[in-house]
């Protein structure tokens, strides 16, 4: 073997050592958070939801997953545990591996939130069993809330949260609004935990609150003062992105369709602590377009980007 030769085989040799040690040669520059309802994915029939996700809706799902192709994935209106085995699976056999995942059960025995994550899950602090009154009635957080620390590489982490809140569906037993209400302050008052621990925490909260953004519901997550979470708004990627003073761009940002209503909102959001928000990329977080995303859920995915070190 000539020197020429000898060099090569040695710089291979540490590209190798580096992949498979972690190296920081090697380590993510930037990443990518998703969050996804992906509308009743059941893998059997349950008393309350009937249908079990089709193939076809499934294949949907996966194909707006691979769309956005997101680091890490926060899923709401999961089935079990088999379900979300079976969406990784898929995935991975379609190129899209998620070696580390979470899955929460709350009071609902049938829909259950989740995170995928392509790095190490570090920590997990699952809320299954949050409560509070209504009425002189204690009721319990429906789906809980997933809390996960993820190491993006050996210079960076960060926690996420994700929560699928009450529906506007009525239901008998209280004012689904109030109920909602009820929900939110219990998520902010982890949120607050987090940040006075350490108020410069990488915290990124995600899912499906169900509620508009001037809504009461959304203003207890995001908080006020120095603690108030980043708003990233996502949009979709059209071109459209004139100011609108004294309010948001005329973006495209909906994220759901209400067919009873025939209605668009954006009820899906990414919040960010202020010390995540250093590291947020705007110009890479969107809202995605993709013909017939209908037929695999009624919500659309949305993702945010940002650097993998600290800023």
């Amino acid at each position: 073997m000539n020197r020429r030769e000898n060099g090569f085989g040695c710089l291979l040799f540490l590209l190798l050592c580096a992949l498979v040690l972690g190296s920081g040669w090697l380590q993510a520059q930037t990443f990518r958070v998703a969050t996804y309802n992906v509308e009743n994915y059941l893998d059997h029939p349950t008393e309350s939801r009937p249908h079990p996700k089709s193939s076809e809706a499934r294949a949907r799902v996966r194909e707006s997953i691979r769309a956005v192709n997101p680091d890490v994935l926060a899923l709401q209106e999961m089935g079990g545990v088999s379900a979300l085995q079976e969406l990784c699976d898929s995935l991975k056999s379609e190129g899209l591996d998620f070696p580390y995942w979470e899955h929460v059960s709350g009071f609902d025995t049938n829909i259950h939130v989740a995170i995928l994550s392509r790095f190490p899950i570090t920590a997990r602090r699952p809320h299954t069993n949050d409560s509070f009154l209504l009425g002189g009635r204690r009721f319990r957080v429906s789906r809980g809330f997933a809390e996960v620390d993820i190491q993006v590489n050996s210079n960076y982490s960060f926690t996420l949260i994700t929560a699928h809140l009450k529906s506007k569906r009525p239901v008998p037993e209280a004012d689904e609004a109030e109920e909602r209400l009820a929900e939110a302050k219990i998520l902010r008052g982890i949120i607050s935990e987090r940040l006075a621990a350490n108020p410069n925490v990488n915290l990124v909260v995600a899912g499906d609150f169900n509620d508009t953004k001037d809504s009461a519901s959304i203003k207890a997550i995001l908080g006020r003062g120095k603690s108030k979470l980043l708003d990233t708004r996502p949009a979709e990627r059209n071109g459209d992105s004139a100011p609108n003073p004294p309010f948001e761009p005329r973006t495209i940002t909906w994220t759901h369709y209400y067919g009873k209503e025939d209605t668009y909102s954006r009820l899906d959001y990414i919040l960010l602590s202020p010390g995540m928000a250093r590291e947020w990329l705007p110009a890479e977080t969107y809202v995605l377009t993709l013909p017939d995303w209908g037929v695999g859920s009624d919500h659309r995915p949305l993702v945010a980007a940002f650097s993998a070190g600290e800023k």
